[in-house]
């Protein structure tokens, strides 16, 4: 049991969660803000890159083939690594993701200088599938550590912290192109800038703590993930999809999820701006992704509204924005096409720069409110991290498999109308669809009893977090 003297040590080196004093980096939200630092160093940097526009080269052609070979294989792996990471665990998935992204930026860098479309080519499929076992990491760690009331805060910290890889990245370019008012390809110092920022993000990874050694505020605890065979865990995806059938009507809406994402940076930003404008636009896009994902995030989690009722607030919220904003450009997008001669190409000093700015600005929000709003709907359906490593393995699989084929679709020179077009009817599709499941499925709680730490349990980790402190300070 717990004694005045062990209850004034764990005030002095700790948190309290019932009386339980752990150490600090052991917190949910600890945890939560490390994978987000980790997606900030390596998905953060990847997407102030793509946020170029064609990777930051002038032909898109290159970035969009070594796009549908990273998305290709993003979807095998994707739909597959809640297996992997169920058995491996969170530490070494994500260490091993980080890998991929540092190799891409490496594969243009060489680009620069040889013209090798097979390293990019190479590269993007390498990174389709760390970044398939990153992100299932990201997604389980993400749903599963924060309690109930807190998740959809959690999300949207993760996503500030995450964008903010991409806000802070944006300013590399700048900073190294911002005499570059031409529209040619961004230099050496971007790509290496962006490759040492990579390769810290794979080793922060390992400071991650696994599931079972985190308790939450209230008491309850994160479940216990067990590693059986691999075997076991092949027959764990297909049990998922046959105990849970409802998440197949979720697929559209995850295929969407990534589609939009063509038509944002490699028709508009690339067709509207000139290299000093893209690195300009890129930083402000990545900053409205934060405030989108924070500002939607705490309504999700608004108490005063109960939750089955905050996710049907949410997706009427969410289809409100993104049918107000993608319509702004409806006209614009059936009159643009690939051919550069016909580009406004607008520098900051042009007088349509800040409408279009703002322009893409709202895309940024938008996309964040969709992607919040999906981890926040799939963190409902279960508290259970073995389950939610499966979701967000079918989240990520599915939303790269769709990548994959718009990624194609813009490498074989289709419209700009016929990827807008096809981006806003996908969307429309995948809330429709999934009114179903928010309107049965989703409940005010969760919550078993399975979730709560017993007694025993307690006294066990009120002693192992002793240990860990003292022997975290006879380290130091």
């Amino acid at each position: 049991m717990e004694t005045p003297h062990e209850d004034n040590f764990y005030q002095r080196k700790g948190i309290k969660i019932l009386g339980i004093r752990l150490p600090p980096w052991r917190s949910p939200l600890a945890q939560v803000m490390l994978t987000g630092f980790v997606c900030f160093l390596c998905p953060g940097m990847f997407n102030a890159l793509s946020g170029l526009g064609a990777g930051g080269q002038v032909d898109s052609r290159v970035q969009s083939n070594a796009s549908v070979a990273l998305y290709t294989t993003f979807a095998f792996v994707g739909f597959t690594a809640g297996t992997a990471l169920n058995y491996f665990g969170a530490q070494a998935t994500l260490a091993f993701g980080g890998l991929g992204y540092a190799m891409y930026s490496a594969s243009f860098l060489s680009y620069n200088h040889t013209k090798n479309e097979g390293f990019v080519l190479f590269a993007g499929a390498f990174l389709g599938v760390c970044a398939g076992l990153l992100w299932c990491a990201q997604g389980t760690v993400m749903m599963s550590y924060p309690m109930e009331s807190e998740k959809g805060r959690y999300i949207g910290l993760f996503w500030a912290i995450f964008n903010m890889g991409a806000v802070i990245g944006s300013c590399i370019p700048i900073a190294t192109n911002w005499s570059s008012p031409d529209n040619g390809a961004v230099n050496d110092g971007t790509y290496v800038g962006f490759l040492v920022l990579m390769l810290c993000g794979a080793v922060l990874a390992f400071f991650l703590v696994p599931p079972e050694k985190i308790i939450r505020k209230d008491g309850t605890r994160v479940q216990r993930v067990h590693h059986p065979s691999m075997k076991r865990e092949i027959y764990g995806l297909w049990e998922t999809i046959k105990t849970d059938t409802y998440v197949l009507l979720l697929f559209p809406f995850f295929w969407a999820s990534n589609w939009f994402y063509t038509y944002q940076q490699n028709c508009y930003q690339l067709f509207y701006f000139n290299l000093r404008g893209r690195t300009f636009t890129n930083l402000w896009y990545w900053l409205a992704q934060i405030f989108g994902a924070l500002a939607f995030g705490f309504f999700l989690d608004n108490q005063r509204i109960g939750r089955r009722k905050r996710a049907i607030y949410g997706w009427v919220i969410l289809c409100v924005a993104v049918n107000s904003i993608v319509s702004r450009t409806f006209s614009r997008f059936l009159k643009i096409g690939h051919n550069a001669g016909q580009r406004p190409v607008n520098d900051l000093t042009d007088k349509d720069f800040t409408w279009y700015l703002l322009l893409y600005m709202a895309y940024g929000f938008q996309d964040a409110m969709w992607q919040t709003y999906a981890y926040w709907m799939m963190g409902a359906l279960s508290n259970e991290p073995r389950k939610l490593a499966y979701f967000a393995g079918f989240y990520k699989g599915i939303q790269s498999a769709g990548a994959a084929v718009v990624w194609r679709l813009d490498g074989v020179q289709y419209s700009y109308a016929t990827l807008f077009g096809s981006s806003w009817g996908l969307c429309g599709a995948g809330m429709l669809l999934a009114i179903p499941v928010i309107w049965r499925r989703i409940k005010d709680t969760e919550l078993t009893q399975e979730d709560f730490i017993t007694p025993a349990e307690k006294d066990i980790v009120m002693s192992d977090a002793k240990q860990v402190v003292l022997a975290h300070e006879g380290g130091a």
